[in-house]
């Protein structure tokens, strides 16, 4: 198809007299030594065209970069343009041939727009990069735009809107990709999260299983299965159902990236429904070391609320002194980088090196880092940063890629154009993720004052409870010795072969989620 439409491009390029006495054939009158030739104008361009018509696209490239600057094709430019961009595109130079469709756009008046703006969205896509995208698609018109493409194009859509929170229309989009194409399971999770956004939690709940079903056939830790599995879940515990969800969450596999935020999450919901035992349980497990690394405050004020509802005064105690250690400082830390940096690109550099560090080189939550460890963690795997940070390393290929077309082409104009669009995109992409980074940190500092905040409180009722406990002791008032959850029998979790073995303050990795907490409450 590309080669028919080159090949009608050099047609057209003919002058007209050229052109119609190609179509006049051997009728013509005029004799072959008098026929007229192409200029060396149209032989420029005409040779060019041929080039990237048999494929040689970094040859053709130089040509019509030249072309495209040379006053004598002024009137072909927006066409030369175009062509330059599909060579571009055919060497896989996304964002370079981008920039040539964009400029055939915002001339405007000129019949390759249209098509354009296919070629852009196209590119956009492979980038991943939203700014490119949100521009294209504010301009395509979706029933015009070729059939093959249209799935990815009703996704992007969808994406765009539901940045702008318009979620009904983008639940909308979502729906109308077509089951079978690559995007169709990321387009039915966004679905039903657009749902969930808009409080339509019947039909988010049945969009999370019909995606559930579709990947019933793939194996249990099937990322996209969990994902829906997890989604439903969520949703569940949005309409408050709480033991529902619980038993939703309790089918989420344990040997996937989504247990760990499982476990948490339950345990919102055991607390909700009173299941006091089962939400310590979990919190043996998030508090072991096996998660340190892990960025979760809530948890630990969660874990002392808890305590505080069954008068574990002294275990209480020791669950806000733990987040006392750990997070007063991580505060401190955020604090001052964000009074002490002030340039984003910086917060990106800081960001990039930070993922380079791997336990190989010492343990990170004990370095001295700019940006605490556990913290940092947890900003790269937020979609935001993600999502720019995977812009800038197709960006990095892309360079590679110019620097490996052999024949001196980056060291030719087209290269070295190629090289500064690549150089400035980079430096905007990294400025970019440097502001979410910062944003991120402001964010969690305006966080963790507020559960620094909520610890004080929680002193204070302990204190409280302590108070009244010491009062009725000396009233001479005895306190029951009752289990928490008094009513729940052990028996259920012996079958099956299952042992009880006590902690003893060793975490083993096949052990975590099997903990139970069999304490005695202490309340009256």
């Amino acid at each position: 198809m590309r080669s028919i439409i080159l090949a009608l491009l050099v047609i057209s390029l003919l002058p007209a007299n050229a052109a119609e006495k190609r179509r006049a054939g051997n009728a013509s009158k005029v004799p072959r030594s008098r026929t007229a030739l192409p200029t060396g104008t149209e032989r420029d361009l005409a040779d060019a065209l041929t080039l990237a018509k048999a494929g040689r696209y970094a040859e053709a490239s130089q040509r019509l970069f030249q072309l495209s600057y040379s006053p004598r094709f002024r009137d072909k430019r927006m066409q030369i343009k175009y062509i330059l961009g599909m060579t571009l595109h055919q060497m896989k130079l996304n964002q370079v041939s981008a920039f040539q469709f964009i400029g055939v756009v915002k001339e405007g008046n000129n019949k390759y727009i249209k098509q354009s703006l296919e070629k852009l969205s196209l590119a956009a896509d492979s980038l991943g990069d939203d700014t490119l995208l949100n521009y294209a698609i504010s301009r395509v018109n979706v029933d015009e735009f070729p059939r093959a493409h249209r799935d990815m194009l009703h996704y992007r859509i969808g994406e765009f809107q539901m940045r702008n929170k318009d979620f009904e229309n983008a639940a909308r989009s979502f729906d109308r990709v077509a089951r079978g194409h690559n995007l169709y399971n990321n387009a039915k999770y966004n679905e039903a999260l657009a749902y969930a956004e808009s409080n339509q939690l019947d039909r988010a709940l049945a969009t999370f299983e019909t995606l559930i079903q579709s990947r019933a056939n793939a194996p249990i830790t099937d990322k996209t299965k969990v994902a829906g599995m997890m989604g439903k879940a969520r949703v569940l515990y949005q309409k408050k159902a709480w033991d529902p969800a619980i038993e939703a969450y309790r089918e989420i596999p344990r040997d996937t990236e989504f247990w760990h935020d499982t476990i948490f999450e339950s345990s919102w919901a055991m607390l909700r429904s009173g299941r006091f035992r089962s939400s310590l349980s979990n919190f043996h497990t998030l508090h072991s070391s096996f998660y340190e690394d892990h960025y979760m405050p809530e948890s630990l004020l969660l874990r002392s609320i808890v305590y505080l509802y069954i008068c574990k005064y002294d275990e209480m105690d020791k669950t806000l002194n733990l987040f006392s250690h750990i997070y007063k400082p991580v505060y401190k830390q955020i604090d001052k980088t964000l009074d002490s940096v002030n340039q984003p690109e910086k917060y990106f550099t800081m960001m990039n090196d930070m993922m380079k560090i791997s336990k190989k080189n010492g343990d990170p939550s004990k370095m001295s880092l700019p940006i605490p460890y556990i913290v940092a963690q947890k900003i790269t795997r937020e979609s935001d940063f993600q999502s720019v940070f995977q812009y800038i390393r197709r960006l990095l290929e892309e360079r590679r890629r110019i620097n490996a077309v052999p024949g001196g082409w980056g060291s030719s104009a087209v290269g070295l154009y190629s090289k500064k669009v690549l150089a400035t995109r980079l430096v905007k992409a990294k400025q970019k993720a440097g502001k979410i980074v910062r944003n991120h940190l402001l964010t969690i500092k305006e966080e963790l004052l507020d559960l620094i905040e909520q610890e004080g409180f929680a002193r204070y009722e302990m204190l409280n409870g302590r108070k009244e406990t010491l009062k009725k002791k000396i009233a001479g008032k005895e306190l029951p010795d009752q289990q928490v959850d008094d009513t729940n029998q052990r028996d259920f979790y012996i079958q099956n072969g299952y042992e009880y073995w006590p902690f003893r303050g060793e975490y083993w990795l096949d052990e975590l989620g099997n903990y139970h907490y069999v304490g005695t409450q202490s309340c009256n």
